[in-house]
């Protein structure tokens, strides 16, 4: 694994000094790291909170200093183990609610329960809907997220969201490499927008992977739509979860002629065979950000490499605070 800070020259230009007496960071658990690196671009520390488990896996939560009248940011992601992160977030935000912060922030990096967000059969919950609610009702004024599954995710929160993309520090990284020949792919037809905004970026044509799914993470890759002979594809998705479909797309584009192909995906969510699946496809480079923290078999692999995406949330943590634009960030 190599992992990577992006210094973002449009960010640079616009960072701005914000005044962070009245601003608190606090981190869960589940990515600390980032929430660090956060706190260090905001030129503040991060605030003293006490998590732990009792031995019934209860968990407990203290903030250990004053947060009256402030603004409070918690870090996030509801990633593995999904549930325990998520109720560690709802616990957080209550307990600085009843300690009289003046707005709270839930900063989540990575939405989990994103996937299900609709009704495919009968009878089945709508659990990032109710995910949403619990957020809502715990008690955070704001939620700010980057790259929910769908956009229209924004919709399920009944408070203000915020959406940030990593396709800045993304773009970045794969236009440094100055590739020839490039054909951006879309893993499957819904991802076709999200392909459409790097192959504008990049100035190139765009492909499709005819995917279908006939069961939860199983997924069956049958032919390639678009000419990706003699190109550099790169496969551009929001999330790579069990990674056996991108690794029998990857082949897939190899087979059609393509002269490399590489991965770019925002959330390394890598469940089950993910990175063995990973390491026997023919990608060339798995790239992602910290959204979410590798785990120790995917730190050893050096073809993964991680970016921070740090530099974003920070800049639109301290542009909330601020009461300025976020969307000028991406402009």
């Amino acid at each position: 694994m190599v992992a990577i800070e992006m210094r973002l020259p449009q960010l640079e230009e616009c960072r701005h000094n914000t005044d962070t007496t009245k601003v608190k960071i606090f981190s869960g658990r589940a990515n600390p790291v980032l929430a660090a690196e956060i706190a260090e671009y905001l030129g503040t520390g991060l605030s003293q909170i006490q998590i732990k488990n009792f031995s019934d896996g209860e968990t407990y939560v203290q903030v250990q200093e004053n947060v009256r009248g402030h603004d409070v940011f918690i870090i996030q992601p509801t990633c593995n183990p999904v549930n325990e992160n998520l109720l560690e977030l709802l616990l957080i935000i209550d307990a600085l609610k009843r300690a009289s912060a003046n707005s709270i922030t839930a900063v989540i990096p990575y939405f989990g329960y994103a996937r299900q967000d609709r009704k495919t059969v009968g009878r089945e919950a709508i659990s990032a809907k109710l995910v949403a609610d619990l957020i809502t009702t715990a008690g955070a004024n704001r939620v700010l997220a980057m790259d929910l599954h769908t956009g229209q995710l924004q919709g399920f929160f009944n408070t203000l969201t915020d959406h940030l993309y990593s396709t800045p520090v993304l773009h970045h990284y794969i236009a440094s490499k100055k590739l020839a020949d490039i054909v951006v792919v879309s893993p499957d037809a819904g991802g076709v927008e999200r392909a459409r905004v790097y192959a504008k970026k990049l100035d190139c044509p765009i492909a499709i992977v005819d995917k279908r799914r006939s069961a939860h993470n199983e997924a069956k890759v049958y032919h390639v739509i678009g000419d990706v002979k003699g190109k550099n594809a790169i496969i551009v998705d929001d999330m790579i979860d069990t990674a056996g479909t991108i690794a029998a797309s990857a082949q897939m584009l190899i087979d059609e002629g393509a002269s490399s192909v590489y991965a770019m995906a925002a959330h390394p969510v890598f469940s089950g065979k993910a990175v063995e699946n990973l390491k026997n496809s023919p990608l060339k480079e798995v790239i992602v950000t910290n959204t979410i923290p590798l785990c120790a078999e995917a730190q050893g692999v050096s073809k993964i490499v991680q970016l921070s995406v740090a530099t974003l949330l920070g800049e639109a943590i301290g542009r909330i605070h601020d009461d300025r634009s976020i969307s000028e960030m991406f402009e």
